[in-house]
């Protein structure tokens, strides 16, 4: 009895998309943030007197453009909440907390922030808070440094606390002109996401064919097209591709752009060719580095190879094999 072939190793690795987002500011988010730096929360007032906090630039029911700003109060109202029981790197606090919805008092809108609370027991909707300051401010949300529980007023009872509330919201929504000294006129915000990528059936034999200094791709059997890298079906038939075809290694530059910015944590000098390969017996391009050519020699057509490093698992860079160059009429529809 032959025993069974055991299944194969199931691919996984950490990923991270991370890239900084920056944002020149308007009038409006210019007064808001840099209040915040200065311990001023404002909001802007639309034509029927709502007060949004935080301030938007347009009215989302008009579209019409809103420039009225109103400072609101520092303390407010938890419309609603949900318990955060595993705070994650970077959040605003790095112990359990609460995520909550705050009406600031003078405001008609409610704010997205962190409450810090002993536990999910302490927290409530229409429980009273007030904002805790971050000592370092610079004009971002995280001025805010989170919530706090606050007692509007001490021994008072529920009717009579509300009432006090109300009247501090009337009182607080004061007319503001958004002028501070050196304003924040623009922000960098770093976006960031982190995940385990596992790139199942198809991608592992192509990622395990690459080790071995091989490229394989599937063949559709309804139109047999090969794609390069498989993706485990067809998508111009949509039926699934099984059929394992080896090609390349040589392959024809479809088309590539010219790299002048030096991309964080790459140690590629600038510039340089990135392209668009299409792999001998491949009907789809794949991504590569052009090098071993001046970055203003790279043309379409030009044939290449690929590169590898000792230990790589993935050609480094593709090089000019010296072939005379692909005619276009032979790589034209893989553009």
């Amino acid at each position: 009895m032959t025993p069974a072939a055991s299944p194969p190793e199931v691919l996984r690795a950490p990923l991270v998309v991370e890239f900084p987002f920056t944002r020149s500011l308007g009038p409006v988010q210019s007064a808001f943030l840099t209040g915040l730096r200065e311990r001023v929360v404002l909001g802007v007032k639309t034509a029927d007197g709502k007060v949004m906090v935080p301030p938007v630039e347009y009215d989302p029911v008009t579209a019409e453009e809103i420039r009225e700003l109103v400072e609101v109060g520092a303390t407010g109202t938890v419309t609603t909440w949900a318990w955060n029981g595993s705070p994650r790197p970077n959040q605003p606090l790095g112990t359990p907390f609460a995520w909550v919805l705050v009406r600031l008092d003078g405001a008609d809108t409610a704010i997205l922030h962190a409450l810090d609370a002993p536990g999910p027991e302490a927290v409530r909707t229409g429980m009273r808070v007030r904002i805790r300051w971050a000592d370092e401010r610079g004009g971002a949300i995280t001025d805010i440094a989170c919530f706090e529980p606050h007692d509007a007023a001490e021994g008072v009872e529920a009717t009579e606390a509300a009432e006090a509330a109300a009247t501090a919201e009337a009182a607080q929504a004061a007319p503001h002109d958004g002028q501070f000294a050196d304003a924040v006129t623009g922000i960098v915000a770093a976006a960031r996401l982190d995940y385990t990528y596992s790139p199942g059936r198809a991608q592992t034999a192509y990622i395990n064919a690459l080790a071995e200094r091989r490229t394989v791709g599937e063949r559709c059997p309804s139109c047999h097209k090969v794609y390069v890298p498989p993706r485990g079906a067809c998508p111009t038939c949509g039926v699934a591709t099984t059929e394992q075809v080896e090609v390349g290694p040589a392959g024809t530059v479809t088309t590539y752009c010219i790299v002048n910015i030096k991309a964080k944590n790459l140690d590629i000098e600038v510039p340089y060719v990135y392209a668009h390969i299409a792999l001998d017996g491949a009907d789809l391009a794949l991504h590569g580095r052009i090098g071993g050519i001046p970055y203003d020699q790279v043309r379409m057509g030009l044939r290449v190879e690929p590169v590898w490093t000792e230990g790589g698992r993935h050609p480094d860079h593709y090089r000019p094999t010296g072939e005379p160059d692909a005619d276009y009429d032979a790589y034209k529809e893989l553009i």
